[in-house]
């Protein structure tokens, strides 16, 4: 019988899975869409940020065939506020009008367009992404959103979503509390008793 694997455990297998063949190809006989889920604890947000930051060294040696490119979704939506000249009213808004109203308007705001065609620009070169910032971008933007919309534009490049939750292979769940809809097209990238999932 396996074993539950701690969070270093898991990030350590991580490396190894990208290196392999089946990453960058595909899985299974229709080489099916290549999607990945990293789920973990919230409280091991820090830990998963700096082993994001080493494996992004790790490959970015000049011999490495990988190479990756972060797309941190809270960053992403802050440089698009900034950019679109709305950083500074965002917080004007929520001091004059009240939370409810500024939620309401970023989500309005925040739609999958702007994410992925920030994201179609910026990937050229590399081959594969990581997706972070998903739970800081709460509930402004959800992952399920990201990740259906994002399938029509990186079909042939392998992502990896890293999800401070749980993912059961139908589901996601935000900090183990807040159910992201429903999302069956991904795959687990290192399960808690230790198996990488093959093709």
């Amino acid at each position: 019988m396996l074993r539950k694997l701690n969070i270093y455990e898991r990030l350590n297998k991580i490396i190894p899975k990208i290196e392999d063949e089946t990453f960058i190809k595909g899985r299974g006989l229709g080489n099916e869409i290549s999607f990945y889920v990293f789920d973990y604890d919230p409280k091991d947000e820090l830990i998963v940020r700096d082993h994001i930051e080493y494996i992004k060294k790790y490959f970015s040696r000049p011999t490495s065939e990988r190479k990756i490119i972060e797309f941190d979704l809270y960053k992403m939506m802050l440089d698009i506020a900034n950019e679109k000249g709305i950083l500074d009213k965002i917080f004007d808004l929520e001091q004059k009008k009240g939370k409810e109203f500024l939620y309401n308007a970023m989500t309005n705001f925040a739609q999958p367009p702007i994410f992925l065609d920030k994201i179609k620009t910026e990937v050229e070169g590399y081959n594969v992404v990581f997706l972070t910032g998903t739970g800081k971008v709460y509930p402004f933007v959800r992952s399920h959103t990201i990740l259906n919309n994002l399938q029509e534009v990186l079909d042939k490049i392998p992502v990896i979503l890293f999800y401070p939750g749980k993912y059961t292979g139908q589901s996601l769940e935000l900090f183990g509390k807040f159910k992201d809809e429903n999302y069956y097209r991904a795959f687990q990238l290192v399960d808690e008793k230790g198996d990488i999932h093959e093709a």
